[in-house]
C-alpha cells in the first residue's frame, strides 16, 4: 500500500489554500487564483492581474544581492563566478534524494488560468475589450510555453500537461509520462502559435508586456535549439530512438517514431520554423537596431552611447530593439543590486580570458592574425584597444570613471575604476578573473543604493532574432543566403566591426580558437570556420545576455573536457600587472604555492587561474565533464511517489535521464 504521507502530500497540492504550498513537488501545487471565488477571471482586469502574477515567477529579471541576469552565464566559458560549480567535477553533482527542477507549479498555474478562461471566452462571459481579454489568455500561452521551455532544457523528455489535474492518484500518475523531447518542442511551438494569434502588437507601447514579436522570437529561440540539440546528439540515448534512449524502457515510448518519418528530417522541420520566425522579427527590426557610437562616455559634455546605456537605463520604452522589458521602482520598492555589482567587480561574476580573446579588432582580424594590430594583454588598456568595440565599451579599464553624473543618493558608488581586487574572498568586491564589465552599470551616481538600483532589465532584444535566423539558416543548408548575409553585415555594422564577416573566416585559425572556446567544438570534433564565426558573432553580440550555457549545451559542446580539462583563466597577472599588487615597502600582495593562496602560481600559467589557487581545489587541474551532465537527473522522491507500488523505483511511469543512476547521493556513470 502507498506510504500514507505521500498520498497525503499529493493531495495537499490540490487541497491545501494559501499560496503556493511547499510539498516537494508532484505535477505540482495550486495557483493562488485557485482559493478565489469561483466569479473570479470573469473580467479583463482579473486577467491582467492573474499573468501579471505570472511575469516575474517564469521570466528571468534582476534579482537582489547579485550581478542580476548580467551574471546567469556564470559557470562557463564566459564567466566566472569565485567558486566553482560541481557540474565540472565528475562525480560531484550528484542524484537528489529531493527537489530539483522536475516540478510544475506555474505549469499548473497556466493550465488553470486556461481550463477557467478559454470556455468563458468562447461563450462571451468575460467584459471588457476583447482585443485585452485575447491578449492576456495569448500572454498565459507564451508563459506556459516559456516555462516549458526551461523544464525541457534541463531534462529533455517531459510530461505535456494541459489540463489542471483531479486530486486522484491514478490520473496524477498517468500524467508523470514523459513525451519525447522532440514532441514538448513541438508542444512549446504550437503554444507559442496560439499566442501569436492571440497577442496583440500594441496593447503597451512601453514593451513591458508580452506581444507577437516576442513570441515570434521565442519561437525561433526554441526551434533552434531543438534543431541542434537533434543534430548534435543524433544518434546517442539523449535523442528519441538513439542507442540507449531510456525512453524505450517504457512501454508508452517503446515503439515511438518521428511524425516527419525520420530524425533528419525533423531536425530540417525544427530549423525551417526557426528561419520562418525569426525573419519575422529580423526583418522588423533590422533598422531599428540602437545605435552604437563604439565609444564610452566619460563625461557629461561626451555624446552619450545609446547601445551602452540601452543595457542600463531607467526606462527602455524609446529602445525599438528592446521587446520586452521589466520595470523597476526604488518608490514602490522594486529593486535590485545589479548597478552597484557593475561598480565593483560584478559582485564575483568576472569574465574569462577565453571570452576577452574571441572578439574580433575592428577591422575584423582574430587578434593572432598577421598584421590584425593586437598591442597584447600585458595590461587591460592594450587588450580594450582597437578591439571590436562590443569588448572596448563594456570591459571595464582601472581609471575609467564609472560616475559621471553625481548624487546625494548612492553611496556605494566607485567613482573611478580602481585596479582590480583579485584577492577578495567575498562576492561583493570580488574581481574573480581581474576582468570585469560595465554592462548593466550606469554612469548616475542615484542609482549605487545598495540594492537600490532601478534600472530596467531586458528579457528579449530584437537582434537575437538576426543571430537566431544566419544559424538555423547555416546549419540547415550549409550556406549562408541572402537574408543572412543581410543580417551578419547588419549586424557587425551596428557593433562598429568591419561587416566583411569573409576576411575574418579566412584568417580564423581553429587550432587557436580551440584554445578559448568550448563552442569551437561539437561532439568534441573542431567546426568549420564558418560555421565557428556565426557562433563568435553570437557569443561576442549576447555576451553576459544568460543565452550561453544553453548554447553551449544545445550545441555538445563540451564533450573534448571529458578527457582533456578546460583551465579558467583571467588577466595576465604574472606580467607587468602583478606591479598593481605592490605594497608600499615593495613587497607583493600576492600569495601563491601555499594553502594561504590568493592567486595561482606562475608555473601554472602566466593568467590568473581563478580555481587553482590551492591543491585541494577539486577543479586545481581543471574542468572537466561528463556526458550525462548535458541533462539534470531527476531526483529520487518524484520515481516513489509516482511509482505503483509505493515503493519500487521501476514501477514509475518515470525513466531517468542518460547516465544517471535511480540512487539517491551518487553521480553519473
Amino acid at each position: 500500500m502507498k506510504n500514507l504521507s505521500i498520498i497525503k502530500c499529493i493531495l495537499s497540492i490540490f487541497l491545501l489554500i494559501g499560496s503556493f504550498v511547499s510539498c516537494d513537488d508532484f505535477l505540482d501545487k495550486i495557483p493562488q487564483s485557485q482559493i478565489t471565488p469561483e466569479n473570479y477571471l470573469n473580467e479583463e482586469s482579473q486577467l491582467a492581474a492573474y499573468a501579471n502574477g505570472l511575469y516575474t515567477n517564469i521570466l528571468p529579471s534582476h534579482a537582489n544581492w547579485s550581478y542580476g541576469t548580467f551574471g546567469i552565464d556564470q559557470h562557463t566559458d564566459n564567466q566566472a563566478y569565485i567558486t566553482y560549480d560541481n557540474r565540472y567535477v565528475p562525480g560531484q553533482w550528484r542524484v537528489g534524494q529531493t527537489g530539483g527542477d522536475w516540478y510544475f507549479n506555474y505549469i499548473y498555474s497556466c493550465n488553470y488560468f486556461l481550463s477557467k478562461v478559454l470556455p468563458r471566452y468562447n461563450s462571451g462571459e468575460i467584459s471588457g475589450s476583447e482585443v485585452n481579454i485575447k491578449h492576456y489568455i495569448g500572454e498565459i500561452y507564451f508563459l506556459r510555453a516559456y516555462e516549458y521551455f526551461k523544464r525541457y532544457q534541463e531534462f529533455g523528455d517531459f510530461p505535456i500537461i494541459t489540463e489542471p489535474l483531479p486530486d486522484q492518484l491514478d490520473p496524477l500518475i498517468e500524467a508523470s509520462k514523459r513525451s519525447p523531447r522532440n514532441e514538448v518542442a513541438r508542444f512549446i511551438l504550437s503554444d507559442l502559435d496560439k499566442a501569436i494569434e492571440f497577442l496583440s502588437t500594441n496593447i503597451d507601447s512601453r514593451r513591458t508586456r508580452i506581444t507577437k514579436d516576442v513570441a515570434l522570437l521565442l519561437k525561433s529561440r526554441v526551434a533552434l535549439f531543438e534543431g541542434t540539440w537533434l543534430k548534435y546528439f543524433k544518434g546517442t540515448a539523449f535523442v528519441p530512438d538513439g542507442e540507449g534512449w531510456p525512453g524505450n524502457e517504457k512501454d508508452y515510448n517503446a515503439d515511438y517514431t518521428y511524425s516527419t518519418g525520420n530524425i533528419d528530417s525533423e531536425i530540417d522541420y525544427f530549423f525551417q520554423q526557426s528561419m520562418d520566425a525569426a525573419k519575422q522579427v529580423a526583418d522588423k527590426y533590422i533598422n531599428k537596431l540602437t545605435v552604437n557610437t563604439g565609444e564610452v562616455q566619460q563625461s557629461a559634455s561626451d555624446p552619450v552611447n545609446p547601445y551602452m546605456d540601452m543595457f542600463g537605463s531607467v526606462d527602455l520604452s524609446g529602445y525599438d530593439e528592446v521587446l520586452l522589458w521589466r520595470e523597476y521602482s526604488k518608490g514602490l520598492g522594486i529593486t535590485h543590486c545589479v548597478v552597484v555589482a557593475a561598480q565593483f567587480g560584478d559582485y564575483g561574476v568576472g569574465v574569462t580570458r577565453g571570452l576577452v580573446e574571441s572578439f574580433l579588432m575592428k577591422n575584423g582580424l582574430p587578434i593572432y592574425a598577421n598584421n590584425s594590430g593586437y598591442k597584447g594583454d600585458d595590461n587591460i588598456a592594450n587588450v580594450r584597444k582597437d578591439r571590436d568595440p562590443r569588448l572596448s565599451l563594456f570591459l571595464k579599464e582601472p581609471g575609467q570613471k564609472n560616475i559621471i553624473y553625481e548624487s546625494t543618493e548612492g553611496d556605494h558608488a566607485v567613482p573611478i575604476e580602481p585596479v582590480p581586487n583579485i584577492t577578495a574572498a567575498s562576492a561583493e568586491k570580488a574581481y574573480s578573473t581581474g576582468y570585469a564589465l560595465r554592462k548593466g552599470g550606469s554612469f548616475y551616481q542615484n542609482q549605487c543604493g545598495n540594492g537600490q538600483s532601478y534600472t530596467g532589465s531586458i528579457t528579449f532584444r530584437a537582434v537575437e532574432a538576426l543571430l537566431n535566423y544566419i544559424e538555423a539558416c547555416y546549419e540547415k543548408s550549409g550556406t549562408i543566403d541572402s537574408k543572412a548575409d543581410e543580417y551578419w553585415r547588419a549586424i557587425r555594422t551596428r557593433a562598429g566591426v568591419d561587416p566583411d564577416y569573409s576576411k575574418t573566416i579566412t584568417a580564423t585559425d581553429m587550432s587557436k580558437e580551440a584554445l578559448n572556446d568550448w563552442g569551437a567544438y561539437s561532439k568534441g570534433i573542431l567546426l568549420n570556420p564558418t560555421l565557428y564565426n556565426i557562433r563568435r558573432e553570437r557569443r561576442n553580440e549576447l555576451m553576459a545576455e544568460g543565452l550561453r550555457y544553453m548554447d553551449l549545451r544545445r550545441w555538445r559542446a563540451m564533450d573534448q573536457m571529458i578527457d582533456n580539462p578546460y583551465h579558467v583563466e583571467g588577466i595576465k597577472i604574472w606580467g607587468e600587472m602583478q606591479d598593481w599588487y605592490k605594497n608600499e615597502d615593495g613587497t607583493s600582495q600576492l600569495i601563491y604555492g601555499t594553502d594561504e593562496a590568493n592567486v595561482s602560481s606562475p608555473e601554472r600559467s602566466v593568467f590568473l587561474r581563478p580555481y587553482e589557487k590551492v591543491r585541494s581545489s577539486l577543479v586545481y587541474d581543471g574542468y572537466r565533464w561528463a556526458m550525462a551532465h548535458y541533462l539534470q537527473p531527476i531526483a529520487i522522491q518524484h520515481f516513489l511517489i509516482t511509482s505503483t507500488d509505493g515503493k519500487t523505483i521501476s514501477s514509475s511511469p518515470i525513466y531517468q535521464n542518460p547516465g544517471w543512476p535511480t540512487v539517491a547521493g551518487q553521480g553519473a556513470q
